[in-house]
């Protein structure tokens, strides 16, 4: 009788629903997704919920491959050398491959008051809670939105349209990644809502009422929401596996850990060959899907195959009736070209509806997930060559 092979996916995200479905194609896997919540949470609609206009979650059932089970917990610890996973619960799992698909969060902020006073934004229960916190604020109350990322740029549009006064405070532009003119776009739109725009600013102390500036400037702020940083959970670090300086697993081009075989990561928090990719769903579901290739791969005594992701560009929601689809090149690099006002608001509203719908029909049809998978690309390898090249010449000037 043939052994069956016990596959752990350790996170319920975009990478890590890809990967399980995947994997759930071959039928010597038993393959287990070990998430927090019982519901898949679209974090890219996080914002939304916040200010009531979708709920951000999915039941699980509906983006699942009927043969991966579902584990409710929360992973403590990875005991390489015993592959087993100590959950929250006190239970265990063994694993014969791990897929490490944690994602990522607000990044602690050292800024005096912040942690206090300052809503995060990226779990679904910080944005419950924010959520909360401004049903009982006045619509009319100033609010202040630290950070002038895609995050950002999306909560301060959605608060506003609503007809609260918002204020968005970045050190640099906001907008950073886009091409000059769509970064023009989205001012423009924010600017439209009644956002005020402080930029090349950056904030000294957060209190429950006020925030302040380092120019000596100090805003009112009845509820102050900070999306300034992301970072990823730590449990890859304390479970003894090699991360970069995030703490995202450090990954070959197979997206295996360079410490360990039975170890594979995706989504936001792999670093393969320490150039991770930029933190989207546009990385997520490719790197779940080539995370599984890789596992299928080595079940079946085949070498895995290198990979890139091909980055199409970001999509923004400039509250409900406006957006900005940015088109990139295939490093990530922003083009001039883009498409904004209410054709970018539909764009990006099908972008986001599309990646959702995609989980549901490949937990229908698992095999229609390996078109994900691509060639590793030429520009990539020589980007890891120079970039390996560096980090030796800095080992050796230390």
């Amino acid at each position: 009788m043939t052994r069956t092979t016990d596959v752990v996916v350790v996170g319920g995200g975009y990478a890590g629903v890809v990967a399980a479905n995947r994997l759930s194609t071959a039928p010597n896997l038993q393959v287990t997704l070990v998430n927090p919540r019982s519901t898949f949470v679209q974090r890219i609609r996080l914002h939304q919920r916040t200010a009531g206009t979708h709920d951000a979650v999915t039941d699980f059932a509906d983006l699942l491959a009927p043969t991966v089970r579902l584990t409710v917990d929360t992973v403590t610890r990875i005991d390489l050398p015993s592959r087993t996973l100590v959950l929250d619960s006190g239970a265990a799992a063994r694993y014969d491959y791990l897929v490490y698909a944690v994602g990522s969060h607000s990044a602690p902020s050292r800024v005096p008051g912040a942690s206090g006073h300052a809503h995060p934004l990226s779990t679904l229960e910080q944005a419950q809670a924010l959520q909360r916190t401004l049903a009982a604020t006045s619509p009319a109350e100033p609010l202040v939105v630290v950070g002038g990322g895609a995050t950002g740029i999306e909560t301060a549009a959605e608060l506003a349209e609503t007809g609260r006064p918002v204020t968005v405070v970045t050190r640099g532009e906001v907008g950073t990644y886009l091409h000059p003119g769509a970064r023009r776009e989205v001012r423009r739109q924010l600017e439209r809502l009644g956002v005020t725009l402080l930029e090349g600013v950056t904030v000294g102390a957060v209190t429950s009422r006020s925030v302040h500036l380092s120019d000596g400037r100090e805003l009112p702020s009845a509820v102050t929401v900070w999306t300034a940083g992301f970072g990823v959970p730590d449990l890859a670090a304390r479970s003894g596996l090699s991360t970069d300086a995030v703490g995202r697993v450090l990954t070959d081009e197979t997206l295996t850990s360079v410490d360990d075989e039975r170890v594979v990561a995706a989504g936001d928090s792999a670093a393969p060959s320490g150039l991770a990719y930029r933190m989207s769903c546009a990385a997520a579901l490719p790197l779940g899907a080539h995370a599984a290739a890789t596992v299928l791969r080595r079940v079946a005594g085949e070498e895995p195959t290198r990979f890139s992701v091909p980055m199409p560009g970001q999509c923004l929601s400039l509250g409900r009736r406006a957006g900005i689809l940015q088109l990139s090149r295939r490093d990530d690099t922003a083009t001039p070209v883009y498409v904004g006002g209410r054709l970018g608001a539909w764009l990006k509203e099908s972008v986001t509806a599309g990646n959702l719908a995609s989980l549901g029909m490949v937990a229908r049809h698992p095999g229609l997930i390996a078109s994900l998978t691509t060639v590793h690309d030429p520009r990539r390898a020589r980007r890891v060559a120079d970039h390996t090249a560096a980090s030796a010449a800095a080992t050796r000037a230390d």
